[in-house]
């Protein structure tokens, strides 16, 4: 298992391209936020699929690292997306994750995205990622 200050370390170090804050990690799960760009907009002020995608990527490759521990090499193997409403192009994007299920060489989790600020969620994520084999 890795704190928040070693996750957030590492992708500091490793991932420097995600503009993903951590805020926090572990107990099986994680909480990013994420800065909209123009960028990242799509016609009519919402937020590209794409850009929210990538958002519930980052969450899982997070939460991974707080449960097993730091993970370089985990891949994302599938990634299911449901896009529920229009998120606001003008708010951050809160990623919420949770790890339903950590094997020794698959890790299942969900992650449900919304605007900040917003109750109800933009839109809900599964996705599966690989683990590199264990050293013995």
């Amino acid at each position: 298992m890795a704190t928040l200050e070693e996750v957030t370390a590492f992708i500091a170090e490793e991932f420097p391209q995600t503009k993903c804050v951590v805020q926090a990690v572990g107990n099986g799960g994680s909480t990013l936020l994420h800065e909209v760009g123009v960028n990242e907009l799509r016609p009519g002020g919402t937020v590209s699929g794409p850009t929210m995608m990538g958002v519930a990527d980052v969450a899982l490759y997070v939460a991974i690292h707080g449960e097993p521990g730091i993970t370089p090499m985990a891949a994302t193997t599938s990634l299911t997306v449901n896009f529920l409403r229009k998120p606001a192009g003008d708010k951050p994007i809160v990623a919420e994750c949770k790890l339903i299920k950590v094997g020794k060489t698959l890790v299942v989790g969900e992650v449900t995205l919304y605007s900040q600020g917003t109750p109800q969620p933009v839109a809900h994520v599964v996705g599966t990622y690989s683990l590199p084999p264990r050293k013995a």
